[in-house]
Formats: C-alpha cells, structure tokens, sequence
C-alpha cells in the first residue's frame, strides 16, 4: 500500500511539474549545469593530476636522480667577461658514480648519463642531434618500449663500440625506418652503427627535468668519454663559452620505496664533502609522487567547492518556484486538509515534486557531464578520467539539494491553515 502511495504521489508531482513545462526546465537548468560542472571539472582534474603522476613514476619511485647544475657565481662571471676566458668546470664526476656505488648498500645501481649535440648524417639527411652517453642499465631503469632492433649491452659499453639506438623522435627527424637497423649513422666524427629504435617519453615533471626530454639518440657511456670527451663549446653571437662537465646526470636506484628518501639524505651529504661549491641538484620522484596525490586531493576539493556553487544556486531556484507553485496551489492545498489529507502528505507531495526535478536534472547534467571531458579530450588532446566517485557524488547531491530546498516550501505548504486556503483567491 505505501509503494503504491507513493508511486501515486510521484506520478502526480510530474503531471505537476509538466503543467509549467518551460518554467520547470528552466528551473531544471541549474541542477543541470552544477552536475555537470561537477563531473567535468573534476573529472579534468583528475585526469591532470593522473598524467603528472604517471609521468613521475616513468622515473621510478625506487630511483634518486641528480643532476649537475652551473653554480650561480660562475654564471654571473661568465656574463661579465662575455663568455670568453678559461673553461667553467662544474658538475658531477665519474669517480661519484664509484663512491654512491661503494657507499651505500641500499644502492643497487648508479647509471651515468652524459648530454652533447652533435652533427647527425644519415644518408643526405643532416641534422643536429641531441645525445645522451649512458650505461645499459639506463633502458632498465626509465623503461623505453623497443620498436626495433635491441637496446645497449654491458659488452657494447666494455668493449667501446660504436653502436646508437635511435628514439622514435629522433627516427623520424633523421627519417630513419625499422629498415635502418645495421646501416651507419654519423655523429661528429665519428660512424655508429644503428642498432635499435625506441619509444620518446619527453618528461619535465615538478621539479625534475629529464634529460631524456627530445632526446634523438643513445650511446654507450664509455664510447661518449673517449670520442667527445668533455668539453663542451657553446657559441653564441659574438661571444662563446667553454664548460667541461663529466657526467650531466646520475640515476641511483634503490633497493626499497622504505630507503629512498634516507638514502637521498646521506647522498647529498656525501656529495657535498667532495663538491666545494653547489653544482648539483637532486630530486626524488618518490617524494614528489607523494606531494602530487596531496596537491591532487586539494585540487579536487578545490574544484568540487567550486562546482558546488553551481548546485547550491541551483538549489536556491528549486526553492523560489515551489515556493511560488506553494502560492499558486493554496486552494488545491486547502481542499485536501479539508477532505482529511493530514500535513505529513502535503509534505511528501511537494518533496516528491523537488526530488522528482532535481533528480531529472542531475541525470541530464551527468549526460552532460561526460560529454564535457570527452570534447576536451578529442579536441584539446588532454587527459581527462570520469570517476565513479564523481558520478555517485553528484547523483547524491542533486537528490539532497532536492531534499533540503524542498523541505521549507513543503512544511510552508502543509502548516497553511485549511479555512483560510479554502478562501484563497
């Protein structure tokens, strides 16, 4: 009896409402609108923080990466005298690679990278190339799917072999094909063998700045050392300067997540006992994964506030026109006190009514809701993820902004005294 009340009761608040069809949809419109603000905004917040995060784990959360870095003052001597004189030496060295090896038990693996630009010919195709000397381990470390061929070995690093595994990006600037494994690159002076093609992952995340970001090529560390040596030359108009930097950075991988970041404490002390001046830095991505989920959990409370107004004002208008349909409807109201319906009915129709229109409004909005996400992700190319937390959030909020603007016009409603809205006009 009381499913079948109340399904009578629904099915009269919507002939209701549809009584006033374009005020009921304009009313509509701001439960609508909030939801689907709701979804959209936090489901593109959601899909940033997801794309940060992802691109900080490519680094490894077992993996302290530190990087060399020109001291302050050598800088503002070089802009002094224009760039000429004797060559700025700063950076991180191979004997580090050597000491954090010897050092730290919890290390498990330290692979040395080094950055040049060079001349790049392939065929007639000649550009200038971006390179980085590592160790195998480095394609263990910051995995890159293979496209083909293979990657380094330990034997090619041993044995000085003039081997390159070109990047996907690199490839394509150079034209190179899969058909390319086994023919001669020119780098400097120098011919390489092609011995793979892997996938670019371009990272620059926080405050970590990969070197693997456009990078075109890789070659045995060892071979970098003896064909290139160290010193770079950078020229510029009407002026040059000369830096002699071993290595440019250094991946430390670490047994566990546990010993990370004691571990990247120790070595930064260590490093500074051997570096008399700061030309290093250090960065964590375990740490900054961390701080990520915190900024993402204040980023979604941040733009859940925000949507949130957009419900609340659209609340507010529910109330308005039930409290205007409350008016209209003093006589309906006092015909059924009078024939003996008691306030607890007058009440749940006009609830009915709020949730019935809110309820109708947060399904559109949440049609809306994914449309939104999936326009910026086609045609803005950025990430977005639709949560089901989302959903449920926003299904249960216009049902409870149904609830709470509805219940002031439906106590209004049934505490009407039945003689005086009989007499209404």
């Amino acid at each position: 009896m009381t499913k079948l009340y109340l399904f009578q009761n629904i099915v009269l608040g919507t002939k209701n409402l549809l009584l006033h069809k374009l005020r009921s949809f304009l009313t509509m419109l701001g439960m609508v609108f909030g939801v689907a603000s709701v979804i959209a905004m936090l489901s593109i917040g959601e899909g940033a923080s997801a794309k940060a995060m992802e691109d900080i784990r490519k680094l490894g959360s077992t993996n302290i990466i530190v990087n060399s870095m020109k001291p302050i003052e050598e800088e503002g001597s070089q802009n002094q005298t224009g760039g000429r004189g004797r060559a700025s030496i700063y950076g991180l060295l191979y004997e580090d690679v050597d000491r954090v090896l010897n050092t730290f038990d919890a290390v498990t693996a330290v692979v040395p990278v080094k950055s040049l630009r060079k001349e790049g010919r392939l065929g007639d195709k000649a550009l200038d190339l971006r390179l980085v000397g590592t160790a195998p381990e480095w394609f263990d470390l910051v995995q890159r799917p293979l496209i083909a061929g293979r990657t380094m070995t330990t034997r090619d690093n041993e044995d000085f072999g003039n081997v390159v595994v070109l990047t996907e990006y690199g490839a394509r600037r150079v034209l190179a094909t899969k058909n390319t494994i086994g023919q001669s690159l020119r780098l400097g002076g120098e011919y390489f063998e092609v011995i793979g093609i892997v996938e670019s992952e371009g990272t620059a995340s926080g405050d970590i700045q990969s070197l693997d970001e456009n990078v075109d090529a890789y070659i045995p560390i060892s071979v970098a050392k003896s064909c290139f040596g160290d010193m770079v030359t950078i020229r510029s108009t009407g002026s040059y300067q000369r830096e002699i930097v071993e290595l440019h950075q250094m991946i430390v991988s670490v047994r566990t997540n546990d010993e990370v970041e004691g571990t990247a404490k120790a070595l930064e002390s260590m490093l500074e006992r051997f570096h008399t001046k700061k030309d290093f830095n250090m960065s964590v991505p375990l740490t900054l994964l961390r701080q990520a989920e915190a900024t993402k959990r204040t980023f979604n409370i941040v733009l859940g506030s925000i949507a949130a107004i957009s419900l609340l004002v659209g609340g507010i208008g529910i109330m308005n026109i039930m409290l205007a349909s409350v008016t209209e409807r003093t006589r309906e109201i006092g015909v059924r006190r009078a024939i003996g319906a008691r306030r607890a009915q007058i009440i749940l129709q006009f609830l009915i009514e709020t949730v019935v229109l809110s309820v109708a409004g947060g399904l559109v909005g949440i049609v809306i809701g994914f449309a939104i996400p999936w326009g910026v992700t086609y045609f803005a190319g950025m990430p977005t993820i639709v949560t089901m937390t989302s959903l449920v959030m926003s299904a249960g909020i216009s049902v409870a902004v149904g609830i709470v603007f509805g219940l002031y016009p439906a106590i209004r409603a049934a505490n009407l005294d039945p003689i005086t809205a009989l007499r209404h006009e």
